[in-house]
């Protein structure tokens, strides 16, 4: 901070706050100061730990005001996707040495995490459910028949979801009292498209409706804030309507529009929270933010600071990986899809607000007629492709794992159940550490081995990804390919990509006691497993690079099991209907008794956590764990035999 020269610096706010109740008798210079302190706290910990810095330095003030105005917890906030909650962090006993630890094992979490604290009332990870939430939280209040307020802070973007907007009709109907938040900063993760986004930005610039409107709520507000006076402000903007200056739209759904407001002043945003605490119907107010405040290269490069890793906190520069570095599985997807797009025009790449995180930037940077960015959309998105491909076209819906769990129904009913060519490139397969449970792509499996017409298949390495890639733009029905999240192997990616036999595994090594199938990411585990068993054990290990989980290779699979004695499955996916229950399934059609081991994520929710290793050591995946599982079952059953022959 700059300080008057010749006079001592100013004793430090931030670590004086231990709850809300601390920031509400500090004066308007003070909570200046404490919000710089919070943009240097934010800088310091995210340029270390990465995270999602840009969103977190637009709220600064706005989530001072809240927490000056309402009284959390009793008030509750239900903030949009939850990861713009850093702030709230901060300001509710979760600093220090816990908040330096954000997004680490033992740390504070990234987005806000019910069991974390009181002061959040509602999880998410995904974008678009604050309104639905607030909005029941509401309704519930006044069943019950208290009076405590509810705030939904909702990001621009999720007005493109259509859950936002499914709520938005029922607000009216369902409660009277309901405070929205509509932080406009012209980005989600990349930036905003479609029709919401021009609307508010229309009415974040059109000076004679903001003019008009600030004049009329200036004038009312001048007198004392009371139920009488909003009574008759209210009675006034329902008679008039749109004599004078036409509604917002927010005003058709029967919501009282506020704003625009500069999100960076305090005294406006203070203002207007008093004011809306007071109406007796439903206000949403719109607040302008900057994306990135505080931090140049923030401001400069929006879509990269959204979700951030590690970077220098002067020069913003990311620190970059080790000379050599193998390429990320996304990049190498990006890579393959602009190549195969150039070469046939049907081939389209789409995205729910994506671009750079699924790769398909690369696309959009090489064909841009053939890129499609639908904005927070998924059901949209994969319901886009099918009614392209029922033209024709080849579309390539790039979703992370844990994304495309809300396009389920879409998935079923309008891309599998009519047999729609549609490729789905599911990145983030398995765990996004950091992140944690609400974005590990642990469930993937279990919801599409049950899908009819659905081909399933993970590569072993990057050459295969390409592969798999070329393989589902060839086949006649939906294909889905799951990877894991950040750098493949190094290997070599082949100049012409192979179709792969659909249904075929790959035996990579032969064995006569076990036969590890391991899925993707796991094949590298199973073969230096498989090592450590023969070299330390004596056990003849083979292993099968499964590939594709449906169709699974069953000819393969009852081959090995009429003459090995034990199969063991590994995969990055939960066990509970995954590719080990798809091998038990197999043998039971087949009424095959051999014995399996499966190795996979427990029943559980995974916490965040530093690291993949890390969080595998947590629950029982680490090598070492593996190891000990596979030769326990092999000894048991050598004594189950031995004692079988006695």
């Amino acid at each position: 901070m700059n300080e008057v020269p010749g006079t001592p610096p100013a004793t430090p706010l931030l670590p004086t706050v231990h709850g809300p109740a601390d920031i509400k008798g500090l004066s308007a210079a003070e909570l200046a100061r404490l919000a710089q302190e919070i943009r240097e706290e934010l800088i310091t910990v995210t340029s270390a730990n990465g995270g999602h810095i840009g969103p977190n330095l637009g709220v600064v003030e706005l989530t001072l005001a809240l927490h000056r105005v309402f009284d959390s917890p009793k008030d509750h906030f239900v903030f949009d996707v939850a990861h713009q909650g850093y702030v709230h962090k901060l300001l509710t006993g979760r600093g220090g040495e816990f908040f330096r630890k954000l997004r680490q094992t033992g740390g504070a979490s990234g987005f806000l995490y019910r069991p974390e604290s009181a002061h959040d009332p509602f999880g998410a990870g995904h974008a678009g459910t604050a309104l639905s939430a607030a909005l029941g939280m509401a309704t519930a209040r006044d069943l019950r028949g208290t009076d405590e307020h509810v705030v939904a802070v909702c990001g621009d973007a999720a007005f493109t979801c259509g859950i936002t907007l499914e709520a938005l009709n029922n607000v009216v109907s369902a409660t009277k009292r309901l405070i929205v938040i509509l932080n406009d900063n012209e980005w989600s993760i990349a930036k905003n498209v479609g029709a919401i986004s021009r609307y508010l930005n229309r009415l974040s610039t059109s000076r004679t409706y903001n003019k008009l409107h600030h004049n009329i709520e200036e004038f009312f507000k001048s007198f004392p804030v009371g139920a009488e006076m909003n009574r008759v402000y209210h009675k006034w903007k329902r008679e008039t309507k749109d004599f004078i200056v036409e509604s917002s739209l927010f005003e058709k759904f029967g919501l009282r529009y506020l704003g625009p407001v500069d999100g960076h002043n305090l005294d406006a945003l203070l203002k207007n929270l008093e004011f809306a605490k007071h109406c007796d119907v439903p206000v949403l107010i719109h607040v302008l933010t900057k994306k990135g405040k505080g931090l140049e290269a923030a401001i400069e490069h929006p879509e990269k600071f959204h979700g951030s890793g590690p970077f220098d906190p002067i020069t913003g520069e990311s620190k970059k990986p080790a000379a050599g570095a193998p390429p990320n599985y996304q990049e190498v997807f990006g890579q393959a899809l602009t190549r195969f797009a150039k070469v046939d025009p049907n081939i389209v790449g789409i995205t729910g607000a994506m671009p750079s995180g699924t790769g398909l930037s690369l696309l959009a940077a090489g064909v841009p007629q053939q890129f499609f960015d639908v904005g927070i959309a998924e059901e949209h998105a994969v319901l886009f492709a099918a009614g392209m491909a029922t033209k024709g076209f080849r579309p390539v819906c790039a979703i992370y794992s844990t994304f495309l769990q809300r396009a389920y129904d879409q998935v079923i009913h309008d891309v599998a159940l009519q047999n729609l060519p549609v490729t789905f490139c599911m990145d983030r397969a398995g765990l996004s550490p950091n992140d944690g449970p609400t974005h590990h792509g642990l469930f993937d499996l279990a919801y599409l081995r049950c899908v009819p017409n659905a081909t399933v298949m993970q590569p072993k390495d990057e050459d295969e990804l390409v592969d798999m890639l070329h393989t589902s733009l060839q086949l006649p029905g939906p294909g889905f390919i799951r990877y894991p999240r950040g750098a493949g192997l190094g290997v070599r990616i082949k100049e012409q990509p192979m179709a792969l036999p659909v249904g075929h595994a790959e035996v990579l090594r032969e064995g006569s006691n076990i036969m590890i199938w391991a899925l993707g990411n796991m094949v590298q585990d199973a073969l230096k497993l498989a090592d450590r068993l023969e070299a330390g054990e004596n056990i003849s290990v083979g292993v099968v690079n499964a590939r594709f989980v449906k169709p699974l290779d069953r000819t393969l699979l009852l081959s090995h099991a009429a003459c090995i004695p034990l199969l063991v499955t590994m995969e990055d996916h939960v066990l509970a209907g995954g590719f080990g229950s798809a091998v038990l399934e197999a043998l039971q059609d087949a009424d095959c008794a051999t014995a399996v081991e499966r190795i996979g994520w427990p029943d559980k929710f995974v916490d965040h956590g530093t690291s993949v290793e890390v969080l595998r050591a947590a629950y029982g995946l680490a090598p070492d764990d593996m190891r000990r599982r596979v030769l326990a079952r092999w000894r048991n059953l050598s004594a189950e035999r031995v004692a079988a022959d006695v």
